[in-house]
């Protein structure tokens, strides 16, 4: 658990949001307390697009999960590029707590003023995707090729449903992995038939 220092206590006029007194490494959270409208989660992925370009990230998820608590979370990262000190096909984000908390902050204003997020309070909750991040994008299984993963898919592919072992590419919908055990073997599973995929953590 990291403490935001004091001076990150902040209240926002328009939200009523606070930041927690403490939170996860890699995440900015702001309890928020939203207004009636009705909640659209591509708009607020859209809304949290913009933002995150004018930072200079992406983001790569958006959840919105009901419990005890309502927690809207938003994961964003740091792609590799030629100014960019991340090697490619590394899972490490480049995404700082300050990141995290400029998200956040610009994110939570337009939340209110465009009523993305109907209902009672809720928690703003932004993070780094992790070292097994989703593998969403086609785009994902280009950028971690040779890294470890789990694809499941939502028909059979050569009878099964499910397949572990190391990213070779994407290419024309389709995604390779070399098959945990028998990594001379390529299998082609199209992209279309994922249900999820995720890397796989190594040590």
């Amino acid at each position: 658990m990291v403490a935001f220092p004091a001076e990150h206590a902040q209240v926002a006029k328009a939200l009523c949001c606070t930041w927690l007194a403490s939170g996860p490494a890699g995440t900015g959270e702001r309890t928020c307390h939203s207004g009636t409208g009705k909640m659209d989660l591509e708009r607020i992925r859209e809304a949290a697009e913009r933002v995150a370009r004018s930072e200079g990230v992406e983001v790569v998820d958006v959840e919105w999960k009901v419990g005890k608590q309502r927690f809207l979370r938003v994961y964003i990262d740091r792609p590799p590029g030629p100014t960019s000190q991340i090697p490619a096909g590394s899972a490490v984000s480049g995404i700082s707590h300050r990141d995290c908390e400029r998200i956040s902050e610009q994110l939570s204003v337009i939340l209110d003023v465009e009523d993305l997020v109907p209902g009672p309070q809720y928690i703003l909750e932004i993070s780094s995707p992790g070292l097994d991040r989703k593998l969403i994008k086609p785009a994902d299984y280009e950028r971690f090729v040779g890294r470890l993963a789990k694809i499941w898919t939502s028909e059979p592919v050569r009878d099964l449903k499910f397949f572990e072992g190391r990213l070779a590419g994407h290419a024309d919908g389709i995604v390779k992995i070399a098959v945990k055990g028998r990594e001379q073997e390529i299998v082609e599973v199209p992209f279309a038939a994922i249900r999820k995929a995720n890397l796989v953590v190594e040590f």
